[in-house]
């Protein structure tokens, strides 16, 4: 009989050990899945953006961009004509619900502040399609720039026709324009997605710095880091 007892307190005790494992991993793997939220968005499928005949489509450095007419938050329609005395333009394809748009917000401040008085106002548009990211709403955009006193113009890229010729593929994606409408620079803002404290190259800025001393940007090409473009798939 006292064998039975002690052999069934051993089992009850593994029973319990493997109870308590389980909810550890269960834990870990709660924990693991909350850290790779933001990774799984960026690493989602990007937009494809081609033309009809399949050929990739989009602006490459040297090329000459189109100008738009497009819906700003304070529902007048903008072009890039309208900045008659501009020198360039810090095109920005951004959203609201992108967690690594909303790191940038506060640099994009801090550019259109330190670049528009100098020529280079921050152009934000939004490229997503509300039906497919609710949280890209126009309403909300309006919100979100009403929150963080956005100083530059924020646009709904309403059908989505203008992200596809720019060829843009995250938020944020950034086309830096000469006063030509000319591509200099393609890319990312600078190399630190996480930490605005901690970027060691600033390339929009750096790009603008070269322009203004009439050089090429160098480099004129990063690869952006974000979430993809949001829209409906066939």
């Amino acid at each position: 009989m006292k064998n039975l007892l002690g052999l069934f307190a051993m089992l009850f005790l593994l029973g319990t050990g493997f109870t308590a494992c389980g909810d550890a991993e269960t834990k870990q793997n709660a924990e693991t899945n909350t850290e790779t939220t933001m990774e799984k968005e960026a690493e989602g499928q990007a937009v494809k953006v081609v033309n009809n005949d399949g050929e990739p489509k989009g602006f490459s450095v040297g090329d000459k961009a189109v100008d738009f007419k497009l819906k700003n938050i304070d529902g007048k329609m903008v072009a890039l004509s309208d900045f008659a005395d501009a020198k360039g333009f810090i095109v920005t394809f951004t959203c609201n619900h992108c967690p690594y748009a909303v790191m940038y917000d506060d640099r994009l401040i801090d550019l259109h502040n330190q670049y528009a008085p100098k020529g280079y106002p921050v152009i934000a548009i939004n490229p997503n399609d509300p039906e497919v990211q609710p949280k890209d709403s126009y309403e909300l955009m309006q919100e979100r720039a009403k929150d963080k006193g956005f100083p530059f113009v924020y646009l709904m890229d309403e059908g989505q026709k203008v992200y596809p010729q720019y060829g843009a593929t995250k938020t944020p994606h950034v086309f830096l324009l000469d006063k030509d409408l000319v591509v200099q620079y393609i890319g990312a803002i600078d190399d630190n997605h996480k930490d605005a404290s901690a970027v060691k190259v600033k390339y929009v800025e750096n790009a603008i710095s070269a322009m203004e001393k009439g050089e090429k940007p160098d480099p004129n090409f990063t690869k952006a880091i974000g979430c993809s473009v949001k829209y409906k798939k066939s």
